[in-house]
């Protein structure tokens, strides 16, 4: 029987491997980051390093990109001769022209939103209002609970009653408990009677009664289970029942979505027309009446950049006016070039942190710098844009702006990444100006997006009654100059959400 032997030997191996400096990931973090983002990444960064300090453009005795780094290479030297007692600094409140002072009276205060009324709490207001008993309520609150923001009913009504009755045996078992534990028989036999009463199973049928009572509620529509019965309730709102509209919802659901106006004006012994007309009235309807209740979404859009057009010319410039500059701190910077008292661990935290906020300036003005750049690029290379509109602009890719900054790819995506850019045709992000392109008649290419602009003006133009096929719009757009075959109209016209030519008809 052989073993099996284990040894330990080594060798020698030559391999490439690229290890990224913790400093690179963070200045491509810094390339990502918005506006907004950065303003907070600085904030915390100044707490962090007490080296840093951020203040206004508009400060006076505000230190420079070039004199905050000979400083701190000035400071970096120092380092290496002297001791300092650190704690003794951190402790002092800063006294010594430092800003802690100042600090606490710029005490930050998150801005607190308004608080409104949901859909939620409006429907449980207005249930709360009737005159029904409290076991009601309990089952009317299990309902609202199940309904979402668009105002339909996310569940059906056996879930629902199967959740509240899971819910009611359980409170029921410790109601019986308690009951049970009374000596007094009679009360005893009060009690169980009363909690068996109170706490008994809801049935499918009680829930069907209470889902009607919703029904009746604000906003009109609430409480659906589809999309069809809450258009038909917003019809009997409106006391519409006996209506056209009505009985093409309630009896021709499919062939409305569909359209299919001439079937069904057979089927109803009207004309096309009339069809058409009533459903007009139905689009007119709210399909989800529970979003105009919904807390508005918090979407700020900061642009972090400026193009400006002046005396013929464009020019940009970094929306960076409310982004506090980071310089040296002049309290630390003074600490520092003492140099008597510098050894062991205080030098090395002095010297680490100095070392790191000299970094973070560079790498804040090299982030300025790359975005300029990347705009000065594409403001250049879509001129035609900012001067004749969307079906102008020209196809665009990440490579040509990296081959032209002299940058990788993949940190021309990250400056572009989230970030937006007020223009005189308005506020746009970075993304927009890049797109692939198609070929035209003149040998210039077109870009993906001037073309979806073409179809979308061509469709708002045609006659409803001869709405403009597929191929017919590539015939238009090849004597307009634009090469471009019929799958690809096909699928920038779903991408832009028009229908097709038939269900885009009019009578």
């Amino acid at each position: 029987m052989s073993g099996i032997g284990s040894r330990l030997f080594q060798s020698a191996e030559l391999r490439q491997e690229m290890k990224i400096n913790p400093r690179l990931y963070q200045a491509m973090e810094l390339l990502h980051m918005p506006l907004l983002d950065l303003q907070q990444h600085l904030k915390m960064e100044m707490a962090e390093n007490p080296f840093l300090e951020l203040e206004e453009p508009d400060v006076e005795q505000e230190i420079s990109l070039e004199e905050a780094a000979e400083e701190a290479a000035d400071e970096d030297a120092t380092v290496e001769d002297g001791e300092i007692d650190w704690e003794e600094i951190l402790l002092d409140g800063f006294d010594s022209g430092g800003r802690r002072a100042q600090r606490e009276e710029r005490e930050y205060r998150e801005p607190t939103q308004v608080e409104t009324t949901d859909l939620r709490d409006l429907l449980l207001e207005q249930l709360h209002h009737l005159s029904i008993e409290d076991r009601e309520v309990r089952l009317g609150e299990e309902i609202v609970g199940n309904i979402d923001d668009s105002g339909l009913l996310v569940c059906s009504l056996e879930e629902v009653v199967e959740g509240v009755n899971d819910w009611l045996r359980d409170v029921r078992g410790v109601a019986l408990e308690r009951a049970d534990a009374l000596e007094d028989e009679d009360e005893r036999e009060e009690e169980l009677l009363e909690v068996e009463e109170l706490f008994r199973d809801y049935s499918l049928e009680e829930a069907e009664g209470m889902l009607e009572k919703i029904q009746e509620m604000d906003p009109p529509g609430v409480g659906a289970r589809d999309l069809r019965e809450c258009i038909l309730l917003q019809l009997e709102h409106r006391g519409e029942r006996d209506s056209l509209a009505y009985t093409l919802v309630h009896d021709h659901f499919e062939e409305l979505l569909h359209h299919k106006w001439s079937e069904i004006g057979r089927s109803l012994g009207l004309s096309a027309r009339a069809v058409q007309d009533a459903a007009d009235q139905v689009a007119e309807l709210d399909p989800k009446p529970g979003l105009r209740h919904a807390p508005p979404e918090e979407a700020y859009v900061l642009p972090d950049l400026v193009v400006e057009k002046i005396d013929g010319e464009y020019h940009v410039f970094l929306n960076d006016t409310n982004l506090p500059r980071l310089r040296l701190s002049r309290s630390y910077r003074e600490v520092a070039r003492d140099r008597d008292k510098y050894k062991g661990e205080n030098k090395d935290f002095i010297s680490a942190k100095l070392n790191s906020a000299n970094w973070m300036i560079q790498a804040i003005e090299q982030r300025r710098q790359t975005m300029l750049k990347v705009m000065r690029f594409i403001v250049d290379r879509q001129r035609d844009f900012f001067e004749k509109g969307i079906q102008h602009l020209r196809p665009l890719t990440l490579r040509e702006v990296a081959d032209y900054i002299e940058m990788h790819e993949s940190t021309v995506s990250r400056v572009t990444n989230e970030k937006f850019v007020q223009t005189p045709r308005g506020v746009y992000s970075l993304k927009f100006f890049f797109s692939s392109g198609l070929a035209t008649s003149s040998g210039e290419d077109i870009s993906a997006r001037g073309v979806k602009d073409k179809i979308r003006a061509l469709v708002q133009q045609e006659d409803s009654r001869k709405p403009l096929t597929d191929q017919k719009i590539v015939e238009l757009l090849k004597a307009d100059g634009v090469k471009i075959a019929r799958r690809t109209v096909a699928k920038y016209r779903d991408q832009l959400g028009i229908l097709p030519a038939r269900m885009r008809k009019r009578v």
